[in-house]
């Protein structure tokens, strides 16, 4: 993705300077390794007398709620893709790129990494099926595999529509940001009162909608204009909202749960998130700027989906080898949560970054390949976003299979296909210019 630095707090709506943004590359890298993390702790592995048994290692436990406090940083992250992409699209526009163009960008970068992860998790469950693993734990591992990837289907979404939501912002930006918060709310006011929970899932759109919104406020310099007393006033303002939600009852303490569906203590975490990053932005960039660091943000921001898309792929490998160790050597494996467990959790921690490092490096080619010549046709653009939302929808709902898998993977590819260009251009006919995406 395109970032360059934000403009000057006394002219919030100047164009932007030309360079990284040392500081929001940083958060975005800190962003997906919190993913890694977050995820990676919550698997339990024991082994019983009827197999092995894989668990969701925080059910039920009450250190779940200050590390899902921790590491939740989804919100963070959508503010982040609302952020780069503005400045993208807004660079874009100025070097005379399509709207499709951008958009078209986008699909590649983010469902071609995808294709190759569900066809292997694909084959994989399919060997395990012919090597007499018992069903049950390969749709275990199928059902643990597609969890994480809402998060493509979502931010498909959201960068398709960013075009048009940034127009919205230019025109009218709190009247935009205000329809998305309100659908959202509503959202959350209807379930509550009706008892249907399967409306929750509107707010997969609605609720990150408005925090990739929220960054477009950030992008145009909007929220560093504002004073260090009114920032600060938003930060805690919204900290308060949020836990008096979570005392009232109206939304649970645990920020993962809050995630599935999303609710709007999503975006009182995104506004403190927001108020933060641009409070504390000028430190953050003189961080980001040493040279550690700097190889960090780079190693994790030239390899965001790949890392993204494999860690639980990693982490299932990571269970699997853990039972069948513990089977062929009667090593009795300690039980979630407890002492010996958490003694534990460093190295398997370790271990679940160091693998997930180094599958991206292997793949790197795979995201960073230039996207090709974009289709001008909306219509072919809008079919192939719904037909990768669709993919992610088919793996979540149905699970993941062999047959799932295939088909999902048939589906990813033909959304490419409609990305494309359909014919080459004729000589002298101009290609639209391509942009990095993440």
């Amino acid at each position: 993705m395109a970032i360059v630095e934000a403009p000057p707090a006394s002219s919030p709506h100047a164009s932007a300077p030309r360079g990284r943004d040392t500081a929001i590359d940083f958060l975005r890298a800190l962003c997906v390794t919190g993913v890694v993390l977050l995820h990676a702790i919550m698997v339990g592995v024991t082994v019983t007398d009827a197999g092995p048994v894989f668990e969701n290692a925080s059910d039920g436990t009450w250190w779940i709620l200050p590390v899902s406090w921790a590491l939740q940083v989804m919100p963070l992250f959508f503010v982040i893709g609302g952020f780069a992409g503005f400045l993208a699209h807004g660079r874009g526009r100025e070097r005379g790129q399509t709207d499709a163009a951008f958009v078209a960008a986008r699909i590649h970068r983010l469902l071609r990494p995808a294709v190759l992860v569900i066809g292997v998790a694909g084959v994989l469950l399919a060997a395990l099926l012919v090597a007499g693993v018992p069903g049950h734990l390969v749709a275990i591992a199928g059902f643990r595999f597609a969890q994480p990837l809402w998060f493509l289907g979502v931010f498909l979404l959201c960068q398709a529509l960013l075009p048009s939501l940034a127009a919205a912002h230019r025109r009218a930006p709190v009247a935009a940001l205000g329809l998305l918060a309100g659908a959202a709310v509503l959202v959350d006011v209807v379930r509550a009162h009706t008892g249907a929970d399967g409306l929750g899932f509107l707010n997969l759109a609605f609720v990150w909608l408005t925090l990739q919104q929220l960054g477009f406020f950030l992008a145009d310099g909007t929220i560093d204009a504002l004073s260090r007393r009114a920032r600060v006033t938003a930060a805690t303002t919204a900290l308060a909202a949020l836990i008096g939600a979570f005392v009232t009852g109206i939304y649970s303490p645990d920020l993962v749960a809050n995630i599935n569906p999303p609710t709007g203590a999503l975006l009182l975490v995104g506004i403190v998130h927001l108020a933060l990053v641009s409070l504390f932005r000028a430190r953050i960039a003189r961080f980001s700027r040493r040279p550690i660091v700097a190889r960090f943000s780079d190693f994790v921001n030239r390899r965001t989906m790949t890392i993204y898309l494999w860690h639980m792929p990693m982490l299932l490998a990571m269970a699997g080898a853990v039972s069948l160790h513990a089977l062929a050597t009667g090593t009795v494996l300690p039980e979630p949560s407890s002492a010996a467990w958490w003694a534990g959790r460093p190295v398997w921690l370790l271990t679940a970054l160091v693998l997930s490092a180094l599958v991206a490096v292997a793949l790197t080619r795979f995201e960073n390949r230039p996207a090709p010549a974009a289709t001008g046709s909306h219509r072919r653009l809008a079919l192939a976003t719904g037909t990768g939302v669709g993919v992610v929808a088919l793996l979540l709902v149905v699970g993941t299979t062999p047959v799932t898998a295939g088909v999902a993977v048939l589906g990813l590819l033909a959304a490419l296909r409609l990305a494309r260009r359909s014919r080459q251009p004729a000589r002298g006919e101009g290609v639209p210019d391509v942009v990095r995406v993440a």
